[in-house]
């Protein structure tokens, strides 16, 4: 007999899977950004139903309040030609579909009741009222997933500066400024005081200048 946690993860479990489609299969960037928001919204509620607040909190903070909106304020403020874009999408379905199927295949293998299932994973325990998600997620960061949590961080410091070293390109008509120049830089190099005398206007008055019309 399914409780109620077990209906709640099948409803969002179906809707999860329906919004991952549509991400793929909308021909419109804008609609599938928006069924992409709505994934992770689902997934946040997955999350909490794992007992995993910080997490869920994270994702929506991060991924639906600033990524996302960062994806749609691009794809609307580009103009992006739909009719070209779908150019050729069929002629790579038979290899997505494969590389789909595989992909399936090999989650059925790795998920399956084999390894996982109420045999094989027990429930987990009940928590007590003053237990933190966010201080058990960092003690288990720090402390059991130290290594791979700082080989994680210095792969992506490495791939941060292996984009900026490809993409960077010195070209003689590029302004730069070298840091080292500025800081080394003193006051009487960049401003010079002048000693000039005073100049008095002379401005002709209103009569003068009829007297010359005239």
């Amino acid at each position: 007999m399914l409780n109620i946690h077990d209906l709640v993860f099948y409803f969002l479990s179906a809707i999860l899977v329906f919004a991952g489609l549509r991400v793929i299969t909308a021909r419109n960037p804008v609609h599938a950004a928006l069924y992409l928001v709505l994934a992770f919204f689902t997934a946040s509620g997955i999350w909490m139903l794992l007992e995993a607040e910080f997490l869920a909190i994270a994702l929506v903070l991060v991924y639906v309040g600033a990524v996302m909106v960062l994806f749609l304020f691009v794809v609307m403020m580009l103009d992006i030609n739909l009719e070209k874009l779908r150019e050729g999408f069929w002629d790579y379905a038979p290899l997505a579909g494969f590389v789909g199927v595989l992909m399936a295949l090999e989650m059925i293998m790795v998920l399956g009741t084999r390894h996982f299932g109420p045999e094989r994973v027990a429930a987990p325990p009940a928590h007590a009222a003053d237990y933190s998600n966010t201080a058990e997620l960092g003690r288990q960061l720090y402390t059991d997933y130290v290594y791979p949590f700082e080989l994680a961080a210095v792969v992506l410091l490495v791939a941060i500066v292996a984009a900026i070293a490809l993409t960077l390109r010195r070209r003689k008509d590029s302004k730069y400024i070298d840091p080292a120049v500025q800081v080394r830089v003193k006051r009487n190099d960049r401003l010079k005081i002048v000693s000039m005398p005073a100049e008095k206007a002379q401005t002709a008055t209103a009569g003068e200048v009829k007297g010359e019309q005239a």
